[in-house]
């Protein structure tokens, strides 16, 4: 289950088959990266993987083999990566 996702206009009903763009937060012994053949396999066209640790973002496309590609720029909004990186308010590092 994806923490977020982005759903067509259209789309009806309590359970959908698929998402255009799903989104993702990486938590510790999060198995995100392990999803990505299912949002595959589900014909789920990008995956944003937000990393709140690393204050990274990672935005990936299902290519015409089935494989998750990373994009700079997602075909279904306006908005691209270094847009969105720049636009977070990262939490302040843990101090140690």
């Amino acid at each position: 289950m994806p923490d977020g996702g982005l759903l067509n206009p259209d789309a009806q009903g309590v359970w959908l088959h698929t998402a255009p763009l799903v989104v993702e937060i990486l938590s510790a012994g999060d198995q995100t990266w392990e999803k990505l053949p299912f949002y595959a396999a589900h014909d789920v066209q990008e995956i944003l993987i937000v990393d709140p640790e690393q204050q990274q973002v990672h935005w990936l496309a299902l290519d015409g083999d089935g494989r998750c590609e990373p994009i700079q720029s997602s075909r279904l909004i306006a908005l691209g990566l270094a847009e969105l990186q720049t636009a977070i308010h990262w939490p302040a590092a843990a101090q140690s």
